[in-house]
């Protein structure tokens, strides 16, 4: 719908009659110069303009006015109403992208899969449900690096979330530089609430902090840990003497993981299918409840430029009257 901001200002629609009708206009030069009458009755023979021009002018003018009027009203169109969310915590995923997160020993969709593979398709889902929260997206292996900074795009997060590839930030895996560059970040973000839910199937094997004192680090800054432990109990494998069955996981260092999350006041949870991350991920909704809804707000488009158009044109028009009348007296 269309709406006037500022609609007190037709009050002064008006006003050009009000001018025209109550000051009179201005008494013509006297004594400095010769005055001939005879000069103003040759020049004015046969010049009056028709009735019918005039009111034309007349009738240019007051349009001119009136858009002029309507643009000074700051006329808006109003959208449909949305739910903007209150804005939540600022909340930061860690996902593990080394040589192991290759494995596939869970299964997608009924077919095996890799563990990355089912970390997109679940992880992806929780993003999207993250109204209200400023997410952000930091793969690590050997280094960790910034995938995307905290935004209330999360249809962006999840796409950034989906192009990851094994073994972009090096096979090895360096669980306390991931969340040292996630302090980082978070520091640098508004907001008090910080959360940092960390995903790894493996122990730290590299970079220069240690995932304990990174968590020392996060309670100083405030900052609460999950971590999720990920990667099947069970796998069968073939080799030269037949099928085995060996266990994948034997390098998830859970110790250490739950002593991360303990330590930040967060909690330790182990994934061992995609069912068990889905669970997950829904109760770190429950822990970490996304914002309520907060004010509605209806989407504002300003459309004075269409009135200030009309009037340029109109005001070209008014102005080439003159000329055509003396073009056609010459």
């Amino acid at each position: 719908m269309i709406h006037l901001a500022w609609p007190w200002l037709l009050l002064l629609l008006p006003l050009p009659w009000l001018v025209r009708r109550w000051l009179r206009p201005a008494p013509p030069p006297g004594g400095a110069a010769l005055y001939a009458p005879f000069v103003l009755a040759l020049d004015n023979a046969g010049a009056a303009p028709p009735a019918h021009a005039v009111r034309r002018r007349q009738l240019l003018a007051w349009l001119v006015w009136v858009c002029l009027l309507l643009a000074a009203c700051r006329p808006q169109w109003l959208g449909d109403p949305v739910d903007v969310p209150q804005t939540g915590r600022n909340l930061m995923l860690a996902i593990d992208v080394s040589g192991s997160m290759e494995t596939p020993d869970l299964a997608l969709d009924g077919n095996q899969a890799s563990r990355v593979e089912v970390v997109k398709q679940v992880a992806g889902g929780f993003i999207e449900q993250r109204t209200g929260d400023r997410v952000g997206l930091i793969l690590f292996g050997t280094r960790p690096y910034l995938q995307s900074p905290l935004t209330f795009d999360h249809v962006t997060v999840r796409h950034f979330l989906d192009e990851a590839v094994i073994g972009v930030a090096g096979r090895e895996t360096a669980i306390g530089d991931a969340i040292g560059l996630a302090l980082k970040r978070l520091r640098q973000a508004p907001g008090k609430e910080a959360v940092l839910i960390l995903l790894t199937d493996g122990r730290n094997t590299a970079g220069a902090l240690s995932p304990r004192q990174a968590a020392k680090l996060a309670v100083q800054s405030g900052l609460r840990i999950y971590t999720i432990g990920i990667g099947a109990g069970q796998m069968r494998v073939r080799g030269l003497l037949g099928t085995q069955v060996i266990n994948p996981s034997a390098d998830l260092d859970e110790a250490t993981l739950k002593a991360i999350a303990e330590t930040t006041g967060g909690r330790y949870f182990r994934a061992r299918s995609r069912d068990d991350l889905k669970a997950v991920y829904a109760r770190l909704d429950e822990l970490e409840p996304v914002a309520g809804k907060g004010r509605v707000v209806r989407p504002v488009t300003a459309l004075y430029p269409w009135p200030l158009g009309v009037a340029l044109l109109l005001s070209l028009a008014l102005a080439a009257l003159p000329l055509r009348r003396r073009e056609a007296l010459a």
